[in-house]
């Protein structure tokens, strides 16, 4: 499965300046590393954004382990994105995950027995992967047991969430996940 090059023709703007180094576009013919980059550290921000978003369809269930259909499924989608909007499916991917990725999170803090929580920042890194989590998160459980392909809802998913909707699945827990943290503050 092969990413179009035509993708890759137009620039690709990622407006959120503490994801720039952590979300990867650059041209590949398929997005597969062979797990290339897990002894190294930070190396799964130099992975392709699609192949992040595949690994995150490989859960335990239907298609764990089937690195090739995840991947299909990623594109598929990114092709009904396509014909939906008319626009560079990576650049509303992108959008997506800029719309969908927390800034603030909560931690624990125990003094004396005593346990209350307290807003922290959250790493780049790590607001990516939650981005794409809560995205593959939400096409799998939106396809489950219905007529709804896994390639279609995640295709909703990206188009709700770049949008910013509060209908996406990814913003509601964005915006959950924020709120919890700013009464913690």
């Amino acid at each position: 499965m092969k990413i179009p090059e035509e993708w890759y023709s137009g620039e690709i703007v990622i407006n959120d300046p503490g994801l720039r180094n952590y979300i990867t576009i650059r041209p590949v013919p398929v997005p597969h590393s062979g797990g290339r980059h897990e002894h190294q550290r930070f190396g799964k921000s130099r992975l392709h954004i699609v192949e992040r978003l595949a690994n995150m369809f490989m859960r335990p269930g239907r298609s764990g382990g089937h690195k090739y259909r995840a991947i299909q499924i990623v594109i598929n989608a990114l092709h009904i994105v396509h014909l939906r909007t008319g626009e560079n499916p990576l650049q509303v991917l992108v959008r997506a995950i800029e719309n969908a990725a927390p800034r603030e999170d909560v931690t624990r803090v125990t003094y004396g027995g005593i346990t209350y929580f307290k807003a922290v920042d959250i790493a780049p890194q790590r607001r990516v992967d939650l981005a794409l989590r809560w995205l593959a998160e939400a096409a799998r459980t939106s396809s489950f047991r219905t007529i709804l392909t896994p390639e279609e809802a995640l295709a909703n998913e990206i188009i709700l969430a770049a949008s910013g909707d509060v209908r996406s699945y990814a913003v509601k827990k964005k915006n959950e996940q924020e709120r919890i943290a700013l009464a913690s503050r």
